[in-house]
């Protein structure tokens, strides 16, 4: 586990099993923790779409996306944004990214408005002061359970190559 940061939030622990939610995505569909079932996973908590940090983390996985495809995982990004501005989020990142058309993004971005937070605190990942999550990712095996967890402070991105290592522990 990396920890950079100061929050002394208390997130998920390693060998524990993810809790149970359920969000709407970029496009309004329903995404559930058991679809993460059966394969790898990677669940991306972030504070806010369109800031700088989080951009370019978003970005980043975006351009890089055959990377981490490469490991068969489905990921998770999931923030406290309203469904209609992480669609006009997702159509920036696709737009940056030089997009042809086809489906905008490999990943999905779920919102975690209302309740407000609620998903993001079940992991330990809420931060009720900024009333946003923590940035903080968790590596889940095929049964939904973290295998390892990554933070970093709220004003820094992730390690992206220390997150393809992850992955390929996973596999």
């Amino acid at each position: 586990m990396s920890a950079s940061g100061s929050s002394a939030a208390a997130v998920l622990p390693v060998g524990s099993r993810i809790p149970e939610f359920a969000a709407r995505n970029q496009h309004g569909e329903t995404v559930r923790s058991e679809d993460l079932a059966g394969a790898a996973s990677w669940v991306m908590f972030y504070p806010f779409a369109f800031s700088r940090v989080c951009g370019s983390e978003l970005a980043q996985l975006h351009a890089r996306w055959p990377e981490v495809q490469a490991h068969g995982v489905r990921v998770l990004a999931i923030s406290c944004d309203p469904i209609h501005a992480l669609r006009a989020y997702a159509e920036l990142l696709h737009d940056q990214g030089g997009g042809d058309g086809a489906e905008p993004l490999g990943f999905d971005l779920l919102s975690d408005f209302w309740p407000h937070g609620e998903i993001s605190a079940s992991f330990g990942a809420f931060d009720a002061g900024r009333g946003a999550p923590e940035r903080v990712s968790f590596f889940l095996d095929a049964e939904l359970t973290v295998r390892h967890v990554q933070r970093a402070d709220v004003s820094q991105a992730r390690d992206f190559s220390e997150a393809l290592e992850l992955l390929a522990t996973l596999g």
